[in-house]
C-alpha cells in the first residue's frame, strides 16, 4: 500500500516492513489542531490494514514530542458550547466532537500492528493521551511529561484517564491528573509510564527502530494475536471510561473557568480560576 495522501499533521514513511509516523504540527511543539485530530483515524486505519507494516514506531519532529491540544487552533470548537445560550443543541454538536476527537486516539490503540512511541522534550496533555494508547513508550533524557487538563479548567477526555491506570496504577495516576503537574523521564521510567530512557533524541528513536525490527521480524499474526489478547481485558472498561467522560464534559465543560484559561493562553498570562 502507497501513502499517496498528503498529509498535514505528519510525515509518514514504510520500509522495511516498519511504519515511522512523525507529528509536524502545523502548530509550535507538534501542537495537536485540526489537521491532527481529522487525519489519525484515516492514518492508522490504512496502516491496520498495510500488510507490508508490521511495526510502527511514533515521534514528534524537532526538539519536542507534543504541547498537546492546540488550544487557540481548536477554539472554534468549544464556542458554541461556551455561549451562554448553550443548551441541548450545542452541547450535542460538542458531544459529537469530543467522541470524533477520541476515535483519533482509538485508531492508535486499535491499530493491530505494534506501535512503540519515541518522546523527546515535552509530552503535555494530548500527548500522554497519545502515547498511552502506544503499547511501548521510550523517552529521551530530556523528555518531561504532563496531564496538563486540569490546568486548563479540562477533564481530561482522550484517553489517559481512562488507560493510564493499566499502565502506571491509580495512586500515580492520580497524582498527575489532579496536580497538572510535570516530571522527567527518570520519574516517568520509575512509575513504569516509560520502558526505558536514553541519553538524547537520536538514541531513543533509535532504540524505537530497534525494537520496531525485533517486533517485524516475528511471524506477523501471531504479534497481531497477541497484540488483541493483551487488549480485549481492558478494551470494555476503556471504552466506558471514554463514554462517560464525553458525556461529562458536554454536560459541564463550559465554565468560566475554562473561558479564563483560554483567554490567558491568548493573553500569555497565568490565569485565576474561581470555581465558576
Amino acid at each position: 500500500m502507497t501513502y499517496v495522501q498528503e498529509w498535514k499533521a505528519f510525515d509518514v514513511a514504510v520500509a522495511d516492513q516498519i511504519a515511522e509516523v512523525t507529528l509536524i504540527g502545523p502548530g509550535k511543539g507538534n501542537a495537536m489542531g485540526p489537521d491532527f485530530w481529522s487525519e489519525l483515524v484515516p492514518l492508522f486505519g490504512a496502516l491496520d490494514t498495510d500488510p507490508e507494516v508490521r511495526a510502527v514506531v511514533l515521534a514528534g519532529a524537532g526538539k519536542n514530542f507534543s504541547f498537546g491540544l492546540d488550544l487557540p487552533a481548536m477554539a472554534a470548537d468549544f464556542g458554541k458550547v461556551l455561549a451562554d445560550d448553550a443548551k441541548a443543541g450545542p452541547r450535542t454538536e460538542f458531544h459529537d466532537t469530543i467522541k470524533r476527537m477520541q476515535a483519533g486516539i482509538n485508531a492508535v490503540a486499535d491499530c493491530r500492528k505494534p506501535v512503540i512511541a519515541a518522546v523527546s522534550g515535552w509530552c503535555i496533555g494530548g500527548g500522554v493521551d497519545l502515547i498511552t494508547a502506544a503499547d511501548i513508550r521510550y523517552a529521551g533524557a530530556d523528555a518531561k511529561f504532563s496531564v496538563r487538563e486540569v490546568r486548563v479548567a479540562i477533564v481530561a477526555d482522550m484517553g489517559s484517564l481512562a488507560r493510564l491506570g493499566g499502565i502506571i496504577g491509580e495512586g500515580h495516576v492520580r497524582e498527575l491528573a489532579l496536580t497538572g503537574k510535570d516530571i522527567d523521564a527518570r520519574r516517568a521510567e520509575q512509575i513504569g509510564l516509560v520502558n526505558d530512557v536514553f541519553d538524547d533524541a537520536e538514541s531513543v528513536l533509535a532504540a524505537a527502530r530497534a525494537t520496531a525490527r525485533e517486533i517485524a521480524d516475528l511471524p506477523p499474526l501471531v504479534v497481531q494475536g497477541t497484540k488483541t489478547v493483551l487488549d480485549h481485558t481492558r478494551r470494555a472498561q476503556v471504552e466506558d471510561s471514554l463514554r462517560y467522560v464525553a458525556a461529562w464534559n458536554a454536560a459541564f465543560l463550559p465554565s468560566e473557568d475554562l473561558t479564563e484559561a483560554i483567554s490567558a493562553v491568548f493573553e500569555k498570562r497565568p490565569p485565576t480560576f474561581r470555581g465558576r
